[in-house]
């Protein structure tokens, strides 16, 4: 690579801020800076590859202004997002893992101008991941929640943390995930996005943005979300805990599996 091109880096965007500090322990030749009331981490994850790693904050809007960051100013040519997402899925539960293979903006209505969910002037509805990452973080979360060493989640919780949280046989899967600015508190709400959106297996409030403004840059782009709350089931589940206890230990063992190439 000649001196007068940028060095080329994966972006990382977590909006959940425990997710990034416990990834950046893991980051050597760390160094930071300041942009648009955002916090960005460089340095080498993992000791294999060059990162700039984010709290996107919460929502679409902010979700889009730290991706638009990420690839103007610091020329990431992949980004990864990891969160948690509610279940849409009937079947899904707290603990499973969704590596998206597309992302749809479930609040987008610009009817009659445009299809129910159409994107203004882009002629689309839905978003695709990146196959090869996506067929990575599968692998790597298969091994993640199945795995009886120190890499997997059986050895890095206890019995009494699973059985707080109601995490069994946790299971991978792909499907269609729906981006927007708005909680399903519910279960009316839940009932129509199914019927409007009857392939979505969660919902969540960022990844159809950072899909977007990738696809607008030619970026391949990965969604990982945790369920943090079941479809299926009404049992109170400690968000915040679950987040520090839980979904810190799966993104963070996900990522290190795919990028590493342990899976």
């Amino acid at each position: 690579m000649s001196s007068n091109q940028p060095e080329q880096r994966l972006g990382i965007m977590s909006a959940m801020v425990e997710e990034v500090e416990s990834l950046l322990s893991e980051l050597s030749n760390h160094t930071s800076e300041v942009h648009g009331k955002r916090t960005y981490h460089k340095g080498r994850l993992f000791n294999t590859v060059d990162v700039v790693i984010v709290f996107s904050r919460w929502g679409k809007v902010a979700a889009a202004a730290t991706t638009a960051i990420l690839i103007e100013r610091y020329n990431c040519q992949e980004i990864i997002f990891t969160g948690v997402a509610g279940g849409v899925q009937h079947g899904l539960n707290v603990g499973d893992v969704v590596v998206a293979n597309k992302l749809v903006q479930h609040d987008m209505n610009a009817t009659p101008i445009f299809k129910r969910f159409e994107i203004p002037l882009l002629g689309i509805t839905e978003f695709p991941t990146s196959e090869c990452r996506r067929d990575q973080l599968i692998k790597a979360a298969n091994t993640f929640v199945a795995a009886a060493d120190g890499t997997g989640l059986n050895t890095m919780t206890t019995e009494e943390q699973r059985q707080k949280f109601h995490i069994a046989k946790p299971k991978v899967i792909t499907g269609l995930a729906a981006s927007g600015d708005k909680f399903f508190a519910s279960k009316a709400d839940l009932d129509q996005l199914r019927n409007d959106l009857p392939e979505c297996t969660c919902v969540e409030m960022e990844g159809a943005a950072v899909a977007q403004v990738c696809h607008e840059h030619d970026i391949p782009f990965s969604i990982v979300r945790i369920i943090s709350d079941s479809a299926d089931d009404s049992a109170d589940i400690d968000f915040q805990a679950f987040v520090k206890e839980i979904a810190t230990l799966y993104s963070h063992g996900i990522l290190e599996l795919a990028l590493t190439g342990s899976s």
